[in-house]
């Protein structure tokens, strides 16, 4: 389960959806800068690091390796879901992800907020940092909290580093690594024992036992520290490919591959956006999708549907189908628009710019449509969509060469129906 855009398409929910034919939910990138929402029975459940099969007790959530994991946050979580009657005792946790400490996230501010006008729109989560230290050999693990001895050696040996561009370059205090040692081990490392094991082993267990296994991307396509739009990217591969690094499971055993996309675009921070409306439309988004992040509360950039994005992440990801989230969104347009091409220097070009600074010149050609006008929240069968709904969905299918086999008609679980099988 991939997202296709800038994040925020509602991946959370068709996850939830899959679940049902699922023995395991496996979350294989990314860090708690990224929030599922999911509506079950009229209760919303914001998820930041625990994967969203952990609402369904056949499913065993896993946190597979290529996740950061702040220790304090996800026992916050798990602490919330159980006041909230969800147990987490099936979930685990790869000893093999890497540690958010609070160092990570005061250098994430301070990176940010030095760039000045610069700045990436990043979070502040400590996600950067955490990944960079895991690049640079100077990570913690999850497993390093099982010795006591090799953590705190691990974070002497990593704080001699971070402490002199926190003491030299920012000028901030240093960071005391017998303090934070003692910190972590004493409220964290007794409640989240029973969680931590070899979830690659766990995962080929399951697979050779025949069973279904789900893969869960957090952000999405063009956020992919690789493929995406960066400097405005995260610093992971949330793309089909980073299921295997994130997990340890090969590309041979992944037999479908669903890409997510809102019926819009939304984006948060800064970077390119060729689709991006300053208009009542895009206001309109905002308001009636709720187009507010899950985590941070921002305002996210609305845009028309961006075909050309789109075609380039079927190819990416090796998409088989598509998921179009948030169509009831443009319930009540007169007109609804998609970008099939891009004007650069007055030359039109159909596939996307691999080159920056052309895409930040590139203006959208559009596809003009006209709207349903009608309230799709109780269309469950395809036959009950309204024509201009249908039209609009066949054309992204034939623009982008998949099919779209998922439908989102509203927030709840069961408001969603399917085009094919």
């Amino acid at each position: 389960m991939v997202g296709t855009q800038w994040g925020d398409e509602g991946k959370g929910k068709f996850t939830d959806l899959l679940s049902k034919e699922m023995s395991m939910v496996v979350r294989y990138q990314g860090g708690h800068n990224a929030g599922h929402t999911l509506v079950v029975d009229d209760e919303t459940f914001a998820l930041q690091l625990v994967p969203s099969g952990v609402l369904y007790d056949h499913i065993v959530p896993v946190i597979g390796n290529g996740v950061v994991v702040d220790p304090f946050v996800l026992l916050a979580e798990i602490d919330m879901l159980a006041r909230r009657g969800v147990s987490c005792s099936r979930l685990r946790v790869s000893g093999n992800a890497h540690l958010i400490l609070p160092y990570h996230q005061q250098l994430d501010a301070l990176h940010e907020r030095h760039l000045g006008k610069a700045k990436l729109g990043t979070t502040k989560r400590g996600i950067g940092p955490a990944y960079a230290d895991k690049a640079m050999r100077l990570g913690l693990r999850v497993q390093d909290l099982l010795d006591e001895m090799i953590f705190r050696e691990k974070l002497r040996a990593a704080l001699i580093h971070t402490n002199k561009v926190l003491t030299k370059v920012f000028n901030r205090l240093p960071v005391d690594p017998d303090a934070l040692a003692d910190k972590v081990l004493s409220e964290c490392l007794d409640p989240l024992k029973p969680y931590i094991a070899d979830t690659t082993d766990l995962i080929h267990e399951g697979l050779e036992a025949g069973q279904q296994v789900l893969f869960e991307g957090a952000q999405a396509t063009f956020l992919d520290l690789d493929h995406g739009t960066y400097p405005f990217v995260t610093s992971s591969n949330p793309t089909a490919g980073g299921a295997c690094t994130g997990t340890g499971v090969g590309p041979r055993h992944i037999d479908r591959v669903l890409g997510v996309a809102k019926a819009y675009v939304t984006r948060v921070g800064a970077g390119p956006f060729p689709t991006e409306l300053f208009d009542d439309y895009g206001n309109r988004m905002v308001d009636i999708g709720r187009e507010f992040g899950t985590n941070t509360g921002r305002r996210r950039r609305p845009g028309w549907f961006d075909a050309v994005m789109l075609r380039h992440a079927v190819r990416v990801n090796s998409l088989t189908d598509l998921a179009i989230t948030k169509i009831d969104v443009l319930d009540t347009f007169d007109v609804v628009k998609i970008c099939v091409g891009y004007e650069i220097d007055g030359q039109r070009v159909d596939k996307l710019p691999y080159h920056q600074s052309e895409l930040h010149r590139a203006k959208p050609v559009y596809q003009e449509f006209p709207g349903w006008k009608t309230d799709l929240s109780t269309v469950r069968r395809p036959e009950d969509l309204p024509s201009e709904a249908i039209r609009y969905l066949a054309f992204i299918a034939d623009q982008v060469g998949v099919p779209v086999s998922l439908v989102s008609t509203g927030p709840g679980r069961d408001e969603y129906l399917h085009l094919v099988s």
